[in-house]
């Protein structure tokens, strides 16, 4: 056979396969148990915020990567404040595909402290 009579196979994906799509519902639950377990003890301490919210986004990219989401690239944003009842909102803006990507939040409250946490699944073309 000759070289020319050899095709490449296209390997070029637009869309991700239905069970490797981002799953904002279970991204949800995802970010609802690692909250309660990473703050179950804590209490509100200025010092510790910086490290606590590095470590939590961390943590919450780490477990993203074990649902075999073919690529897709992860972003991660936490917010954690004092909670003295006041009221906080936050907002953002993504331009994105709407049939590919997606993302998730939760939000975790106690005594003395709140952290409100998005994951943001981005298909990666």
């Amino acid at each position: 056979f000759k070289m020319a009579d050899v095709v490449p196979a296209s390997t070029y994906t637009i869309r991700p396969k239905f069970q490797h799509k981002f799953r904002p519902a279970l991204v949800k639950d995802l970010l609802h148990e690692i909250l309660i377990d990473y703050f179950q003890d804590k209490q509100y301490s200025t010092e510790n915020v910086e490290t606590w919210t590095r470590d939590l986004c961390d943590l919450v990219k780490n477990k993203l990567k074990e649902l075999e989401c073919e690529r897709y690239k992860f972003v991660v944003q936490a917010v954690i404040g004092e909670q003295r009842g006041e009221g906080v909102k936050i907002g953002c803006r993504c331009f994105w595909d709407s049939d590919t990507d997606n993302y998730a939040q939760d939000i975790y409250m106690n005594d003395t402290l709140f952290c409100v946490i998005a994951a943001f699944g981005i298909f990666y073309y």
